[in-house]
């Protein structure tokens, strides 16, 4: 019976370091994985392939500096109509990801200001902090904006993917001077959608890894994920309208951001649902609808008119959902 008894107490032991090595390499992983997660390096980083030239849009190279002293990369294309919209692409992405959006509205006259945030694309910095620092470049673009000889300062726009369009929100919260926002597959917190997020990203299973990873991740940043949140800002906008894009079939961020950011908005709001759409694919999978339902809100909310003007223009669209 002690033979047995020691046996078992050896298989116990055994169990129990194989537990602890393994519960450590997870541990270990999920922090290599927020690390990789919060930072974009330069010497790997995606950068534009094709510029606005490709797309037979006149345009500049242009840059910023932030308020922390930080050089930012850009685009601009000239408009004719008077107004502008600021172009702002998605996570670890490049310019010219919004060079077919650019396109579009460029035929309907806008100024388009296409422009990268830190940790992107040619941009300086590494450290991806999901808003917490990326509104010093939201204002750095927006002031810049506001300084372009033919631009009217208060008739500019964002326009935003994925990331982009949780920036634009969170900036236009605090900026009552943006005229228009229309976010494009936002995320309506980091918290809602960071299990659908660490699998797209690391092909890790959502447990055990999300939650890990989520510590890490607000260890590396010194703050609380649950500060991304833009069903928190959505509110603010309003009388300022706001167009949100989400397809049913996004593995990106959870589906139901848009319904929950749609919620959370107060009016004028609009939302274009499309169940068999995925991540950030409205303009490619529907170009025609794209221009006629995104410029035309546009349109309506950035042309020199009254509000109540602009809402009746909505209106007669059509095109929106209640």
């Amino acid at each position: 019976m002690g033979k047995v008894r020691c046996i078992v107490g050896k298989v116990f032991r055994a169990a129990a370091m194989v537990a602890f090595i393994l519960s450590v390499a997870v541990v270990g992983e999920a922090g290599r994985q927020a690390d990789r997660l919060l930072t974009n390096a330069v010497a790997t980083r995606r950068v534009p392939t094709l510029t606005p030239k490709d797309f037979g849009l006149p345009y500049r190279e242009v840059a910023v500096t932030t308020g922390d002293g930080l050089r930012l990369s850009g685009w601009y294309v000239p408009g004719s109509n008077g107004a502008l919209v600021i172009l702002q692409h998605g996570y670890k992405s490049q310019r010219g990801e919004m060079l077919h959006q650019a396109q579009i509205l460029a035929h309907h006259g806008y100024a388009l200001l296409i422009s990268s945030i830190r940790g992107h694309d040619r941009s300086d910095g590494e450290r991806i902090s999901f808003g917490l620092k990326e509104m010093a470049d939201m204002d750095a673009w927006f002031r810049y904006a506001q300084s372009l000889p033919g631009v009217s300062p208060d008739r500019i726009g964002l326009l935003g993917n994925s990331l982009g369009g949780v920036l634009a929100i969170q900036y236009a919260a605090a900026n009552r001077a943006v005229r228009a926002v229309v976010a494009h597959s936002a995320f309506s917190s980091l918290a809602d959608t960071i299990a659908l997020s660490v699998r797209h990203y690391t092909g890790l299973p959502p447990f055990p890894f999300a939650p890990l990873i989520r510590y890490w991740a607000e260890y590396r940043l010194g703050s609380d994920i649950a500060e991304v949140d833009a069903t928190r800002w959505i509110g603010r906008l309003s009388p300022r309208p706001v167009l949100l894009l989400q397809g049913g079939q996004d593995r990106v961020v959870q589906p139901g951001s848009g319904e929950r950011l749609y919620v959370a908005a107060g009016q004028p709001k609009f939302l274009w649902y499309e169940p068999a759409l995925g991540h950030a694919a409205f303009d490619s999978a529907l170009p025609e609808v794209y221009e006629r339902r995104v410029a035309g809100f546009l349109d309506c909310y950035l042309e020199d008119r009254s509000r109540t003007q602009a809402s009746n223009c909505a209106a007669g669209n059509g095109w929106q959902m209640p």
